[in-house]
C-alpha cells in the first residue's frame, strides 16, 4: 500500500508544485551572491510546505475548524501584499542595483519564503485534502514522506534554474520587475480561483 503511494505522490506533487519553481528562482536570483541563501531558502520552503500539509492533513481528518474551506483563498493576500510592497520599493529606487552589482546582495528572508509557500499552497489544500479523505493513514503518511523528500529537489532544481548564466542574466536584470509582478499575479490568481470577496 505504502509503495503503491510514491508514484502517485510523485505525480501529484509535480502537478501542484510546478510554479514554485518560478518563484524559488526569482528568491535565488534576488539572493545571489549572499551567503546561506540556499539555506534560507530551502528553510522557508520547507516551513511553509510543512504548513500546507498540516493544514491539509488536519482538514482531512475533519479538522474543519480549523481551516475552513472557504477561508484558503483568503492566503492569496499574502504574495499579493509582498508584491504590492516590492513594486512600491522598486517605484521609489530601494531596488535600485548599479549595473556591476544587480540584484546580488539582497536579503532573502526564510519567513518570507514561508509564507509565499504556504499562500502559493492554498490551492494544494485544495487538492491534497481529496486524496488524503479517500487513502489509509499509512498511505497518507507515505505521500507525506514523498511530498518532503521532493521539495529539497524542486530547491535544487530552482537554484539550478537560476544559477545557468543567461536565465541568471534575464532574472538579474528583470528581477525588481519580475519579482513583484509574480507575487502580485499569484496572489490575484489565489484570491479569483478561489472566489475570495465574492470575485
Amino acid at each position: 500500500m505504502i509503495l503503491s503511494s510514491v508514484l502517485p505522490a510523485i505525480g501529484l506533487f509535480i502537478a501542484t508544485n510546478i510554479d514554485d519553481i518560478i518563484v524559488l528562482s526569482l528568491f535565488f536570483a534576488r539572493g545571489a551572491g549572499q551567503r546561506g541563501t540556499t539555506a534560507r531558502i530551502a528553510a522557508g520552503q520547507y516551513v511553509g510546505f510543512a504548513g500546507i500539509l498540516g493544514a491539509a492533513v488536519l482538514v482531512s481528518l475533519g479538522a474543519g475548524a480549523f481551516l475552513p474551506e472557504e477561508a484558503i483563498p483568503y492566503f492569496g493576500l499574502i504574495p499579493l501584499a509582498l508584491g504590492l510592497w516590492a513594486a512600491w520599493r522598486a517605484w521609489r529606487g530601494d531596488d535600485d542595483d548599479d549595473d556591476d552589482a544587480k540584484v546580488e546582495g539582497k536579503h532573502v528572508g526564510v519567513w518570507t519564503v514561508a509564507a509565499v509557500t504556504f499562500a502559493n499552497g492554498g490551492d494544494n489544500i485544495g487538492v491534497y485534502v481529496p486524496v488524503f479523505l479517500s487513502v489509509g493513514p499509512a498511505a497518507v503518511v507515505a505521500y507525506c514522506v514523498v511530498f518532503l523528500l521532493l521539495v529539497a529537489v524542486l530547491v535544487m532544481l530552482a537554484k539550478f534554474i537560476a544559477t545557468r548564466r543567461p536565465i541568471a542574466e534575464v532574472l538579474e536584470r528583470w528581477e525588481h520587475v519580475l519579482f513583484p509582478v509574480v507575487l502580485i499575479g499569484l496572489g490575484i490568481v489565489i484570491l479569483v480561483s478561489g472566489g475570495a470577496f465574492g470575485l
